[in-house]
């Protein structure tokens, strides 16, 4: 028996304020994470193809993918303080892209609009992980896919430290990312299993999932 599908006690978990900045401080520590991940999508992605990135944050993945062709790319956040920060940051890096505010669990964007999304260590924080599965499918086009990379639920301490040692972080952020990702975020995570059990509810077509490091990676086909 799962309960992955019961929403969250807590709704969406937006950052704002100085929470905010510091995760953008912290994350912007490891820029190229996110620029390896825009040269990967942007290998499978031709030019002229929609992309929604849910929850965005900082906006640093979508401004890198930007750099890297003609997309049309647009970011959804809960949080305001995000999405005024990644506009801003989107416009000094002198590229197009369209952030919004709103929740994962009710996207205020058109069914079949994207031929691909990406969630990136977001999801966990979703206070209605099936419904916000459910608006990742009603809003990509039909065969557009969708990629959820985030933290497994199953994680071991061991494998946790060696993941935030190999970060190249100051030691101050690693102590307090490392505190985060053993406590909060391991919480709240899911494992592969629950994955599973959660997009069978849904209408994906196709499900895959991959699990490496602390990481798993769950590939979406409608």
């Amino acid at each position: 028996m799962t309960t992955v599908a019961m929403p969250k006690a807590h709704g969406d978990r937006a950052i704002e304020g100085i929470n905010a900045k510091w995760y953008a401080a912290n994350t912007g520590e490891v820029m190229k994470e996110y620029a390896d991940l825009a040269e990967r999508i942007s290998r499978e992605m031709q030019e002229g193809s929609t992309l929604l990135e849910v929850a965005p944050g900082p906006g640093y993945f979508s401004i890198e993918l930007a750099k890297r062709g003609a997309y049309a790319i647009t970011g959804l956040d809960i949080s305001r303080t995000f999405v005024k920060m990644a506009a801003e940051k989107a416009k000094e890096a002198g590229v197009d892209v369209r952030f919004v505010q709103g929740s994962a669990s009710k996207m205020p964007l058109q069914r079949d609009s994207f031929d691909f999304l990406l969630c990136r260590a977001a999801f966990k924080n979703f206070g209605e992980p099936i419904a916000a599965l459910n608006e990742m499918c009603r809003v990509l086009k039909p065969g557009g896919r969708g990629l959820i990379i985030d933290m497994r639920g199953d994680a071991t301490r061991e494998e946790i430290d060696r993941y935030v040692d190999g970060m190249t972080l100051s030691w101050f952020n690693k102590l307090m990312t490392r505190i985060a990702f053993r406590t909060v975020l391991l919480k709240s995570a899911y494992t592969a299993r629950q994955f599973r059990e959660m997009l069978a509810q849904t209408d994906f077509r196709r499900v895959d999932i991959a699990e490496s490091g602390i990481g798993v990676e769950v590939s979406m086909v409608k």
